[in-house]
């Protein structure tokens, strides 16, 4: 009990601190590179891992919410599925990006939505169970609608087919996606303790599981990043500022309530980026990892910032609108 009980604040500690994690072992990678490097041909299995905690977290009443609220979750899905590819192409044209970083910008804007938009829902007192299930939705037609707009924006560029695509995102997402939730559907019914425990603990596995991932990413791409780092970054931070915006603009406009704006926006800004890193170290050069490893950090920042404001800005509503207090009362 002890043992879980000292896991479960390692974990709440390895989260509280994400960000600052991700950016110590960057920079260490920047001045040791070979100390990460090797953690290379482990990407993908490490991103299976995360994948699989993923599947962890759903349950079948998940699915169900995607019967109950279509309407919403289809808006949230295609804006998704629209936008950020679409920003991503205008951001390299912009900024005449060399080749290789135009693969990973692409891979970042063609990503499903990942388990931060979900965490960052909450936060930001969003409705989780809809981020759920736009999550869900995206990341089950990512093996058709991630290579369909990779092949489409970078054709020219790429020596992998679709066929190639398709079957990597299946292997690295989809079925470590079913493996969790199955796991966790028999845990539920068999040993709930233990579902309890996983839930709270696998969190920190992650964690560890994605700073493994940048820092590999950096390591590997140190030539990369002192000569257009700078560049990289404006595209990252721009595709992601489009993401939370225009996500939140199309909330407004279709009419959805005050939390399901701010999830709308979470999960059009917010991507898989450690499913591009994987699929661009696999298929394509470290260099191409680098803007999806540069989303991954940057994210991880302006989606905490985000959810402050939105929670600061309900709670200022919430007294303004509350009647004065006199004196005499």
């Amino acid at each position: 009990m002890r043992m879980l009980d000292a896991a479960r604040r390692l974990s709440a500690v390895a989260n509280r601190y994400f960000v600052v994690w991700v950016l110590v072992f960057s920079g260490l990678a920047l001045t040791a590179p070979t100390a990460f490097t090797w953690i290379s041909p482990y990407i993908t299995p490490l991103l299976g891992i995360i994948m699989l905690g993923m599947g962890l977290t759903l349950q079948p009443v998940d699915f169900h919410r995607l019967v109950e609220r279509p309407r919403d979750v289809c808006i949230g899905a295609v804006t998704q599925w629209v936008v950020m590819p679409m920003a991503a192409y205008a951001i390299t044209v912009a900024l005449s990006l060399p080749p290789e970083l135009v693969l990973g910008v692409v891979l970042v804007g063609a990503a499903p939505g990942g388990t931060a938009s979900n965490v960052m829902t909450y936060l930001g007192d969003g409705d989780v169970a809809l981020s759920v299930a736009i999550t869900t939705v995206t990341t089950i037609a990512a093996p058709i609608v991630m290579p369909a707009w990779v092949v489409f924006l970078a054709g020219e560029q790429l020596n992998v087919t679709f066929a190639q695509l398709f079957t990597s995102i299946v292997q690295v997402v989809l079925i470590p996606v079913v493996a969790g939730f199955a796991l966790r559907y028999i845990l539920d019914r068999k040993a709930p303790e233990v579902a309890e425990a996983g839930l709270d603990v696998f969190p920190a596995v992650s964690v560890i599981a994605i700073v493994a991932i940048v820092a590999a990413v950096v390591g590997l791409s140190k030539a990369t990043i002192l000569t257009a780092g700078a560049t990289a970054v404006v595209a990252v931070v721009a595709h992601n500022t489009i993401g939370l915006g225009t996500g939140y603009g199309v909330g407004r406009l279709t009419g959805m309530s005050e939390d399901r704006v701010r999830t709308c926006a979470f999960e059009v800004g917010l991507q898989n980026s450690g499913l591009a890193v994987a699929l661009a170290t696999s298929f394509f050069s470290p260099a191409a990892a680098l803007p999806p490893a540069l989303f991954s950090i940057w994210h991880n920042v302006s989606g905490p910032a985000l959810a402050s404001y939105f929670v600061r800005d309900e709670q200022s509503a919430a007294q303004s609108s509350s009647p004065a207090i006199h004196a005499d009362d």
